[in-house]
């Protein structure tokens, strides 16, 4: 902030600020230290998706 408007703000008031405004702090899961990613490729290669098609919506008052 200080590079590009000149102006000395906290962390913690640049936190909040952004909270205000609907932003959320987003962190990655951790993963187990054991975790083999081969097992996790051939799972995902040979597994199906299990995602369907949603219904269309109807939207009142449209008729």
């Amino acid at each position: 902030i200080w590079e590009e408007f000149r102006v000395s703000v906290s962390e913690t008031t640049v936190s909040r600020e952004l909270r205000r405004l609907g932003f959320a702090k987003l962190s990655a899961r951790p993963r187990h230290y054991a975790q083999n990613e081969r097992a996790i490729e051939d799972f995902k290669k040979a597994s199906r998706p299990n995602w369907k098609r949603s219904a269309p919506r109807s939207r009142p008052g449209s008729r």
